[in-house]
């Protein structure tokens, strides 16, 4: 648990404030001014009902929208149309995405369009911080508001459905009002705290990947010239330029390599590294070893020469998502939507994901093409006219099979994550008598995106595995004083250095977790 309090007040709150209140089980207060409007917006809320139709308060929902709710039936209705609407189906969902749900949600009522009693942004503040989550299931929702989800999470808040876990009292059960019941099934939380958990996962795996990447050209005596600053100043993308830019402090000056093999000086001037070519790595292993220098290019593969055009698509499309979540997490989009300053009420579709969802699958698209280029070097460094190695590293009797199975184990995450980037927007349905005739299916695009960043983690790993194995075999450390230094240093003593077959499934488990760390240098 961390000790930061963050404060949900409706109009601030970012991604990361989710990520740690979700994953990290920040504690959670509400700002002053955000209850002051939710109370403002419920008031309002109140008194246009009394005079006009209002959609879910005293009118049915979807295609009942014309269906009047009648005067002795209001004490019932929100209370049946939470019932009706809590049919989620599948899996339930994993606490932290349902916390992540949870702080998305108040942070939302706090922005005063919803219409709700202050009390429900209050309860689930105390849900949080007591430990007390709601059983929600999985499957419900398209991309126009997630209210299977929500209307479970309601019934708990009532007292109908019981808490699960909890370190402290829950919540007092809620006394549901006239409207209640609609203003707060009407949001995407679940989709957006979902989405927000696949954003910071995959960002710290993008920043991972360049880390991993600078190893691996070290690994193959790659050169720099894809990242020099004329190179991007002609072609200026500002994820291309990024990356490019990251390359360059990751690896450090030249030169920025101590091999630990003995005679290495000698060795040097018999790697036919001449001319313009700038090479990451100041030594090789003598002649006379089995580590032969590596044959010389005059330009490398598209994993390392590519690599920012490539993967500075995948970090903008992050920051893109970053912006999105930024809107959504304080949005207040609820149907209706309540303006205590006019006194006004307002039919809308800003419930309709199809900003988030597209943002969504654009992110896994390209995710997609920079994993297929981590499996690209893995590729390299097990062949030995890049490492001047044995065929897949492999140390001791002839045929030995050293990482080879690597290759397979990256290119089957791959398959998956391939799997999971099939944008979810392709989808469509009419719903509800024809009234709801389009949907995002936005929550099937953060679902996806979170198994990508699963798959995309496993890509990686199975790199970074076979890259340390790599600088090992070649005697090369980079100097401890550059930040890629410092990412070999924490992963190399983490990773298992024997060398004979074995299986290598803990290796790659070690090295996932490891990516978090390098992520950070």
């Amino acid at each position: 648990m961390t000790s930061r309090t963050i404060t949900l007040d409706g109009t601030r709150t970012r991604p990361a404030d989710i990520t740690d209140i979700a994953c990290a089980d920040a504690p959670v207060s509400l700002a002053a001014e955000g209850l002051d409007r939710a109370a403002a917006a419920h008031k309002a809320a109140a008194e246009l009902a009394e005079r006009r139709p209002v959609y879910g308060r005293n009118t049915g929902v979807g295609a009942n929208r014309t269906e009047d709710v009648e005067a002795a039936d209001t004490d019932t209705h929100g209370l049946r149309l939470l019932r009706s609407h809590a049919g989620g189906i599948g899996p339930l969902v994993p606490a932290p995405q349902v916390r992540a749900m949870l702080a998305v949600r108040a942070n939302q009522i706090l922005a005063g369009g919803a219409g709700l009693q202050p009390v429900f942004a209050e309860a689930l503040a105390q849900a949080l911080n007591s430990g007390h989550l709601p059983e929600i299931h999985e499957i419900g929702a398209i991309g126009t508001g997630d209210l299977t989800a929500l209307a479970e999470a309601g019934l708990t808040l009532i007292g109908e459905r019981p808490w699960t876990g909890g370190h402290a009292a829950p919540p007092e059960p809620i006394r549901l009002e006239t409207g209640d019941a609609l203003a707060f099934c009407s949001s995407s939380a679940l989709t957006i705290g979902q989405a927000v958990l696949g954003w910071s996962e995959i960002t710290t795996l993008l920043r991972a990947t360049q880390v991993v990447t600078a190893l691996s050209l070290l690994a193959v005596d790659g050169s720099r010239e894809p990242y020099d600053t004329q190179v991007h100043a002609g072609r200026p993308h500002p994820g291309n330029i990024a990356v490019a830019t990251e390359m360059r402090r990751l690896l450090g000056g030249p030169g920025t390599v101590v091999a630990e093999t003995a005679g290495v000086e000698a060795a040097e001037a018999g790697a036919g590294h001449s001319g313009p070519r700038e090479s990451c790595v100041a030594a090789s292993p003598p002649l006379g070893d089995e580590r032969a220098v590596p044959t010389p290019r005059v330009q490398d593969p598209f994993g390392y020469r590519c690599f920012p055009q490539v993967h500075g698509p995948a970090v903008e499309a992050a920051t893109a998502l970053e912006r999105v979540l930024d809107v959504e997490i304080n949005s207040a989009s609820e149907n209706p939507l309540i303006s205590a300053g006019t006194g006004t009420v307002h039919h809308h579709g800003g419930f309709h994901q199809a900003t988030l969802g597209l943002t969504l699958d654009h992110l896994r698209v390209a995710l997609l093409h920079t994993a297929h280029l981590s499996a690209a070097r893995l590729a390299t460094l097990v062949e030995p006219a890049f490492t001047g190695l044995r065929p897949f590293l492999a140390e001791g009797a002839a045929a030995s099979s050293g990482v080879m199975i690597l290759e397979y184990s990256a290119n089957s995450a791959l398959a998956q994550l391939r799997n999971a980037a099939y944008p979810a927007a392709l989808g469509h349905a009419v719903l509800s008598r024809g009234v709801e005739e389009h949907a995002s299916f936005a929550a099937q695009s953060a679902r996806q995106t979170l198994q990508a960043a699963t798959a995309y983690r496993l890509v990686l790993a199975c790199e970074l595995v076979t890259v340390v194995r790599a600088l090992r075999r070649r005697g090369i450390t980079p100097d401890p004083s550059t930040p890629i230094g410092t990412a070999f240093a924490a992963a190399a003593p983490r990773l298992d250095p024997r060398t004979e077959d074995r299986s290598l499934s803990e290796d790659v488990e070690t090295a996932g977790m490891l990516l978090d760390t390098l992520a950070g240098v």
